[in-house]
């Protein structure tokens, strides 16, 4: 039992639709909720059946707009559509706007779409780091495709490929040179690239930059070249073709198999890092306690070196 209600209701409830009981589960996932494993156990039997796309790229490439196109056209084609968007919490006092639905107010009403923004409590990487639960509870809900869209991200901030199916890296012109697209980091998880605000100056430079700096990458026979797609998210320019390019690349993940080796390669993360915060969590027991300190006491005046402690810490863990 949690304080909206019992866990089963609400699952039953969100698989029917119902926009307040997913809102319900979503939050039990953000507050860390004793009732998660609950949760988690019962969304198990749906998950693995959503389209998990991410959006990611620099502040002011046209995220939030780009979303909103994608859910026009998904929703004409018939998917049901869920929205985590992921905005920056202030490092000052932990708030965060939360505003990157005010962009999607049209959809507001439609039953078949689920928009939920998400602070990212100081998480690096350009998700919160309830997202992946977040994920599930929207597949448990019946969504057919989940839009996942990250915060204004740096060229290192690469967590959205290991979450998502299929990795848009929104680009726009200006934003740098040809040595900007060469650069290692987000450019390099893209499975399609999005060249927004295509009218501008500047952006048959960047589309042979991008294209460029893909022809000096190894692949071999069968790999996916990453399609590059200019558009006007703004005037809804170019999102057919971003469509089609995820499509593309959605037949070519379930063709070489390659869908199910991400797939478990997300579970392995998700796993991985649920059984990293419940260590964490011990080693806050710990440092209230006596044993770590009187570790550090030692490796201070040279009596027992950092890996020995370490090792012992570790020991005291289990």
């Amino acid at each position: 039992m949690t304080r909206f209600g019992d866990v089963p209701t609400l699952v039953a409830k969100a698989r029917d639709g119902d926009p307040r009981s997913v809102a319900r589960l979503i939050s039990l996932v953000e507050n860390g909720d004793p009732a998660l494993p609950e949760v988690a156990a019962a969304m198990a039997p749906h998950a693995g059946r959503a389209q998990v796309i991410g959006l990611t790229g620099a502040p002011g490439v046209g995220k939030s707009t780009t979303t909103n196109e994608l859910v026009r056209l998904l929703r004409e084609q018939g998917a049901r559509v869920g929205v985590l968007a992921v905005d920056p919490s202030s490092p000052f006092s932990g708030g965060a706007i939360l505003g990157d639905r005010v962009r999607m107010t049209e959809h507001t009403a439609d039953r078949g779409v689920y928009i939920r923004s998400m602070s990212s409590r100081g998480q690096l990487g350009g998700l919160s780091a309830a997202t992946p639960q977040a994920v599930r509870v929207l597949e448990g809900a019946g969504c057919d495709v989940i839009l996942v869209e990250t915060v204004g991200v740096g060229q290192a901030e690469v967590e959205i490929a290991s979450l998502a199916d299929t990795t848009l890296v929104l680009l726009a012109p200006g934003m740098g040179d040809a040595i900007q697209a060469v650069k290692a980091g987000v450019l390099e998880i893209a499975d399609v690239f999005v060249i927004n605000k295509a009218d501008r100056p500047g952006a048959d430079t960047t589309y042979r930059d991008i294209q460029g700096m893909l022809a000096l990458g190894e692949r071999g026979p069968g790999d996916w070249r990453p399609q590059v797609v200019r558009a006007v998210a703004a005037k809804g320019e170019g999102v057919d073709e971003v469509v089609a390019a995820i499509t593309k690349h959605r037949d070519w993940l379930e063709s070489s198999g390659n869908l199910r080796t991400r797939r478990e390669q997300r579970a392995a993360a998700e796993v991985s890092a649920l059984a990293l915060g419940t260590l964490r969590a011990r080693m806050g027991d710990l440092r209230s306690g006596t044993t770590l300190n009187d570790l550090a006491a030692l490796v201070a005046v040279g009596e027992l070196d950092p890996y020995a402690a370490a090792d012992q810490l570790l020991a005291n863990l289990s």
